[in-house]
């Protein structure tokens, strides 16, 4: 019995890191704007080379951002932990919103998912929370309820310092923050042009310091901070490569993440499409949810972890 409670409570907060790991399709981190830092001017003005490409994503990171919504599709992987694929519409006018797919196509957290019922399930996300709902069999093991409401607060129970990173995430990440990363770098050049999802793009990269960026673009306490470092150096996660792909329109098409862990390659790739997009995501009921707190609270697991 005990096992069964651990590994269903594990299927939850790998659902919480699968979650957010979609909203972090927007990025694993960014600044806190369109405007560039000192190191970005640095940067630029150590070749005339630099300087076209700051000014070209200065002007796609605006004009993505303020197009407010797009349709995305995602395919990540985490090493031997997962690999999974996600489709939808989401919303950033007003915090996050909108509906997705997510599939768990292997990995580990697959075979989790498989015991329980099903490999896919659909997220909303909405300005406080955002819902997963789940198979018919894990409902049967959890008094019948099919959602999970993982409150942004909740989070920080999830992972410690990295949790309060993807709260953090999740209330403000949007897709032009790709963009921003590479701004923040300091280390970003034109790859050149090529065709993408039949489109006429341009090609950019750049890597990122992972703890570093993090420090720099969220609202961590010092406390949750050191607790972030220490978790990604165990975790083995230093730097990530950031390669981004702008249209004619300065709108953001594509972008691909990728580190090395503890666990394996890290890689995500992003397309975006239909900006614009209207989306809509409603509250399941309440009484047919579970909140991911209490269901830690029953199972002996609440409070953070380091």
């Amino acid at each position: 019995m005990k096992s069964r409670r651990t590994r269903r409570t594990a299927v939850s907060i790998v659902v919480a890191a699968a979650l957010a790991a979609v909203a972090a399709c927007s990025s694993a981190g960014g600044s806190g704007g369109s405007g560039g830092s000192e190191k970005e001017d640095r940067a630029g003005a150590r070749a005339a080379t630099g300087v076209r490409p700051i000014a070209a994503l200065r002007s796609a990171e605006k004009t993505t951002g303020n197009a407010d919504s797009a349709r995305i599709r995602t395919t990540t992987t985490m090493g031997f932990l997962l690999s999974m694929t996600t489709d939808g519409s989401l919303a950033w006018d007003d915090g996050i919103s909108g509906t997705v797919t997510i599939t768990c196509t292997g990995g580990s957290t697959a075979e989790l998912m498989r015991r329980l019922g099903t490999t896919s399930m659909e997220a909303r996300y909405l300005p406080d929370a955002y819902y997963a709902k789940m198979s018919g069999t894990f409902a049967a093991r959890t008094g019948g309820k099919h959602w999970i409401r993982y409150g942004y607060d909740d989070l920080a129970a999830v992972a410690g310092g990295s949790g309060a990173l993807l709260k953090d995430q999740m209330q403000n990440t949007t897709p032009n923050k790709s963009i921003q990363m590479l701004l923040a770098s300091g280390d970003v050049k034109k790859v050149g042009e090529e065709t993408v999802d039949g489109q006429a793009t341009t090609h950019y990269a750049g890597t990122v310091e992972v703890a570093d960026l993090a420090g720099r673009s969220s609202s961590l306490t010092a406390s949750r901070l050191a607790a972030l470092k220490k978790q990604l150096t165990q975790a083995g996660v230093g730097t990530e490569t950031v390669d981004i792909w702008v249209n004619g329109r300065d709108l953001l098409v594509k972008k691909t993440e990728k580190a090395t862990t503890a666990n394996g390659t890290m890689t995500q790739t992003a397309h975006y499409s239909d900006y614009g997009v209207q989306v809509s995501a409603q509250k399941p009921p309440a009484r047919d949810t579970e909140d991911f707190g209490t269901l830690l609270e029953k199972r002996g697991l609440a409070g953070p972890t380091s």
